[in-house]
């Protein structure tokens, strides 16, 4: 078993909170695991990016190589195209369809979604608006963590356990709210 992924989005978007559940997950399994991270800015709204590479065997580089990424989990559709490279044929990209619209020259949206959708294995959800209509605003990133539970090959159950794991120190209704949006994705995978 050998999963390479790649999360981006921008600064303060928890990215590096679905790198961290995804890591406890993938040690609940007793994978091996590498992670690089690169944060840009992420105080003003900049790029923030993780390679996150899970494997069975013992892993040598914590990079993802260009064209060989499983799997590309995106908190901004923009930032999904950027790493587009890095994604191998059979690769998917599960990002949601919001923008954060944090340039100038952002390009329009609906270019952003076309170009995505010309693609075999994306996966696109408000992640935002569902959130907010389940009452977990502060949990969206979770919720596109489910979308992707399948395209990750980790045990749901494995993912609910890092939850409590990540979330448990900060109380029950935390971990709660992260549990109901790990499973609002999980629906939207289908």
């Amino acid at each position: 078993m050998k999963t390479d992924i790649i999360l981006c989005g921008v600064g303060g978007q928890g990215i590096l909170s679905i790198a961290t559940i995804i890591g406890e997950a993938a040690m609940k399994e007793d994978l091996y695991i590498k992670q690089a991270e690169v944060h840009g800015m992420s105080q003003r709204g900049g790029d923030v990016q993780s390679n996150l590479r899970i494997s069975s065997e013992p892993i040598a580089s914590d990079l993802i190589p260009m064209g060989s990424a499983d799997v590309i989990i995106s908190m901004e559709p923009m930032e999904a195209l950027r790493y587009l490279p890095f994604l191998s044929k059979d690769g998917w990209i599960i990002t949601s369809s919001a923008p954060f619209v944090n340039i100038p020259n952002y390009p329009e949206i609906e270019t952003i979604k076309a170009d995505l959708e010309k693609l075999p294995h994306v996966i696109m959800l408000d992640i935002e608006q569902k959130a907010k209509d389940a009452g977990v605003p502060r949990s969206a990133n979770v919720i596109l963590l489910g979308a992707a539970q399948k395209a990750l090959g980790i045990e749901y159950e494995k993912l609910e356990d890092a939850i409590r794991s990540v979330f448990g120190r900060k109380g029950e209704a935390i971990v709660e709210a992260n549990m109901k949006a790990l499973a609002i994705g999980k629906e939207a995978q289908k």
